[in-house]
This record gives C-alpha cells, sequence and structure tokens, in this order.
C-alpha cells in the first residue's frame, strides 16, 4: 500500500474543488471569508474524498475491466483497506462538523448516508442516482451558506436550484452517452429505458428550469450586474442542452459535447454569484 494510492482513490482534484465551493457558498451568503470558515473546505474535502473511495470499492469488478490502473484493481489498496479509508474519511468529516452549526452538521450527515446508498444502490438507478448526483452538487451551495445560519442556507438557495436543475440536465445527457458502456456493464439508465431523444428532450426541460430559477427576485446582489451575468450564462445553459435535444444516438450525445458546454455554464453560474455577493 502505496501514500500515492491513498490519494489518488480520493480523486483529490474532485475533493477540493469540492471544498473550494463551500467557501464559495459561504462567501455569496456573507460576502466574505473568514478562518473559521475554512473549516468547511476540509468538511467537504473529506466527505467527498470518502465517497470516492467507497465508489471505488462498489465499482471493482467493472474496474478491473475498465480502469485496471485504480488503485483496487492494480492490488495497491485492498479491499478491505479502501473500506476502513472511506470509513475514517468520512468519521473524519464529520467528527470536524461538530465544529460548525447544528444546520451544517446535519447536511454533512445526510450527505454522508446519501453519497453511501449513492455507491450502494442509487447509481445504478434509473433518475433517482441522477437526483442524488444533483442534490448533492447543489447541498454544498446549502452547505456554505448554513455555516452563517439559516439566513445564508436561504441566500443561495437560488444557485443550489439553479445547480440542482443543470446537474441533471447534464447527468441525463452524460447518461446518453455512455449508453452502450453501461448496457455491456449490466446497468440501466433512463436513455436505456426511454431512449436519447426523450433523454434529451428532460434534460432541455431541466435546463430551461435552471434559467427560470436564475431570474427570480432573491437576494440582496440580485441587480443589473447579476442579470446581465446570468443572462449570458444561461445562453450558455440552454445552447448546452439544445446541442443534445435532437440526438437519437449516443455518439450524436457525444460529438455535441452538450455536457462539456453545460458544465461551463454551471461554473459561469457560480463566478455571477460569487461576483455579484461582493459588489
Amino acid at each position: 500500500m502505496s501514500v500515492s494510492a491513498f490519494i489518488r482513490i480520493t480523486r483529490p482534484h474532485n475533493a477540493v474543488v469540492a471544498g473550494l465551493t463551500a467557501l464559495i457558498g459561504y462567501l455569496i451568503a456573507t460576502g466574505t471569508l473568514t478562518p473559521p470558515s475554512l473549516l468547511l473546505a476540509v468538511i467537504v474535502a473529506l466527505i467527498t474524498a470518502g465517497g470516492n473511495v467507497i465508489n471505488d470499492v462498489r465499482d471493482v469488478e467493472i474496474d478491473r475491466i475498465n480502469r485496471p490502473d485504480r488503485p483496487i484493481p492494480a492490488g495497491e489498496i485492498s479491499l478491505a483497506g479502501a473500506r476502513a479509508y472511506a470509513a475514517a474519511l468520512f468519521i473524519g468529516g464529520i467528527a470536524i462538523a461538530t465544529l460548525t452549526p447544528p444546520l451544517c452538521l446535519a447536511i454533512a450527515i445526510i450527505n454522508s448516508v446519501i453519497l453511501i446508498v449513492y455507491a450502494v444502490r442509487l447509481k445504478r438507478t434509473p433518475v433517482l442516482g441522477n437526483v442524488a448526483v444533483a442534490y448533492l452538487a447543489g447541498s454544498v451551495f446549502l452547505f456554505g451558506g448554513a455555516f452563517a445560519g439559516i439566513e445564508g442556507l436561504v441566500r443561495n438557495l437560488s444557485l443550489a436550484a439553479i445547480t440542482f436543475l443543470a446537474t441533471i440536465a447534464r447527468e441525463l445527457l452524460k447518461d446518453a452517452e455512455d449508453v452502450d458502456g453501461d448496457a455491456a456493464g449490466g446497468a440501466r439508465t433512463l436513455p436505456m429505458i426511454v431512449g436519447v431523444r426523450r433523454t434529451g428532450i428532460l434534460a432541455f426541460a431541466c435546463a430551461c428550469g435552471a434559467v427560470a430559477v436564475s431570474i427570480l427576485p432573491s437576494g440582496d446582489w440580485w441587480g443589473l450586474f447579476y442579470l446581465a451575468g446570468i443572462g449570458v450564462v444561461d445562453l450558455v445553459i440552454l445552447f448546452g442542452a439544445f446541442r443534445g435535444l435532437s440526438c437519437t444516438t449516443p455518439g450524436c450525445v457525444r460529438e455535441s459535447n452538450a455536457t462539456s458546454i453545460l458544465r461551463a455554464g454551471m461554473f459561469a453560474a457560480l463566478a455571477v454569484f460569487a461576483i455579484a455577493a461582493v459588489i
């Protein structure tokens, strides 16, 4: 067992980005950052890392075929060692969360449970798996805002809702891209049930919902700058979802780059909210 393997299995880039996202949630809620708020980044990074490890534990048989270079199938970490490591990461994140307000602690515990249930069951459940991922993405902003109390959480509801709906759109299109591989792996996703075309329509509807939420008056940062910035972001999100709307095959969805465009739109929305909160 190498130190490198224990780092790689956590997907450190994803874990760090998730932690920074929580800090941005606090920034949006308060307009500033404080030294104690750094706890948010540590908690989210640890719990996200735990979720990544438990995913690898559950996907070990698939990874033996598709990703034999990953630490568990490569023999760098044993299954028992990975399970213990995931437990330690979750426990560590929740233990630190006890130093935060009760609302933050509750979100940390709930999200840890959802990450485990997702890896064990929801990941292979049509729609519910997509909803779980979307909730987890949006809830990071609620977690960051909750560090400032219920008022902070409420200030982040708009961004959380936009992230939730845009993430569902992206997850559905990702499933549409991966139909062939998922079928070979024994998974059953929504595009395999209703087809790529209908999945694209649902994804576009979710993107439209994200756009509708984005222009609703919410918070004292809502104003001309916000509306101008979010207007551009909304065009990107709609364009990305529209690119996948007319596709009827997984290859078409991949070539459309719809999921990459949606991801860019989501990051841009985050930037607009953060800047609007501090000016």
